[in-house]
């Protein structure tokens, strides 16, 4: 047993209420290339990183022409016309406080692309609490592949049974799980209990998991199986 050290941070759906933001600016950008898929084919892939969204829905690989065009055209759109709207989820700031209170390294596992993640941060306004950032720049395979969240293990140098992952997707517990970290999970993502049945705590939201703080897996003295 070990004692919990680091939290591998998602940012969409777990910090802010941006799942549904991403998927519009994908349906956006696929309709300028004359793909038209439907906003739930979308909305249920968020969470998953560019390169397996446009394989699944229109098997287009990433790193083609075809592919980094709208892979760009996304982020820009999303970056233009989406972001201004957003904001973060209820307690957010107040749970990072918390999770710094506590002594542990927070370390950002997302995947998504690295300008999106730090307008992101800068929006919560938790950005300057973080040790460390890691996005799909720095992984050869997204969500629900562990590469990330290796990535921010590697980053917040301690073992996977010294770290516990909050997200909000399926794909956060199953990438996760595939690194031997295990997740607490949040619904605010826009998943059910079923959907995150692999997470070792499940919340409402970032208020819920703070207002309850003492009595979650990232109390002082929690402690994650070794693997």
């Amino acid at each position: 047993m070990s004692k919990i050290r680091a939290v591998l941070l998602d940012i969409d759906g777990t910090l802010v209420d941006s799942n549904d933001a991403h998927a519009r600016a994908w349906q956006q950008a696929l309709a300028r290339r004359g793909r038209q898929v439907p906003f739930e084919q979308l909305r249920a892939l968020i969470g998953k990183g560019g390169d397996k969204l446009l394989a699944e829905t229109v098997g287009i690989d990433k790193d083609t022409p075809a592919g980094q065009a709208i892979d760009e055209q996304c982020a820009q759109l999303f970056l233009r016309e989406h972001l201004p709207r957003l904001r973060p989820l209820p307690g957010a700031r107040e749970l990072i406080l918390r999770l710094r209170a506590e002594g542990l390294r927070l370390v950002v596992a997302t995947s998504a692309r690295s300008v999106e993640m730090n307008a992101l941060l800068e929006l919560c306004g938790v950005r300057h609490y973080l040790d460390a950032h890691t996005s799909s720049d720095d992984a050869e395979h997204s969500k629900p592949d562990p590469d990330i969240i290796q990535a921010a293990l590697d980053r917040a140098a301690v073992p996977a049974g010294a770290a516990l992952m909050l997200g909000d997707t399926p794909y956060d517990v199953e990438a996760a799980a595939r690194a031997g970290v295990r997740t607490v999970a949040l619904r605010s993502g826009g998943w059910g209990d079923d959907a995150l049945a692999g997470a070792i705590a499940i919340y409402d939201h970032a208020a819920q998991l703070a207002g309850c703080f003492e009595t979650s897996p990232f109390a002082n003295g929690a402690r994650a199986s070794e693997g």
